[in-house]
């Protein structure tokens, strides 16, 4: 797996960005069983960062906490068969990886959030990373029942790490 990360805030976090997504993003593709390496890009940016991507590709214009950008066209969510003929679509040509797609966090809303649930930062940005990657995975949460799959999926997953509520 390849994660890219750029944090476009200069903010400092009192735990490793990289070593924290990077394990909460892996823990997703295994339990997801993903047969592929992978490409991710993770941004942090700020409320304005965040209000304007979400104004553009979503008509919405305010601040949310999270947004993922996938890159596949699940049939199936946490299917991970590529149809035949999209490989170019799909795969990076240089290094053969499944591009997943973007994970946009606002480290404005990190914060925040993980104050008002009482919980650390980065108990908060691991959910949202957890959240994310579950959407580059083909899940959604419109529907009652998808939402309770990905609650589900998400609170496993972080227990499993550790990375519980404080």
């Amino acid at each position: 797996m390849t994660l890219y990360i750029e944090n476009e805030t200069g903010e400092v976090f009192p735990f490793d960005l990289q070593e924290t997504a990077e394990l909460v993003c892996r823990s997703v593709l295994e339990e997801e069983g993903c047969p592929y390496e992978t490409q991710i890009n993770l941004v942090v940016t700020d409320n304005g960062g965040i209000r304007s991507l979400n104004a553009r590709y979503r008509g919405i214009d305010r601040e949310t906490d999270v947004l993922s950008f996938p890159n596949i066209d699940f049939i199936q969510e946490g299917n991970f068969q590529i149809e035949e003929g999209m490989d170019a679509d799909y795969f990076d040509p240089d290094t053969g990886e499944l591009v997943l797609g973007d994970i946009m966090i606002c480290a404005d809303r990190l914060k925040s959030q993980a104050e008002s649930y009482g919980h650390s930062i980065k108990r908060e940005f691991a959910f949202l990373t957890a959240h994310s990657m579950l959407h580059l995975c083909g899940y959604d949460h419109l529907e009652e029942e998808e939402a309770r799959v990905m609650e589900e999926k998400q609170e496993r997953l972080l227990t499993q790490l550790g990375i519980t509520r404080d």
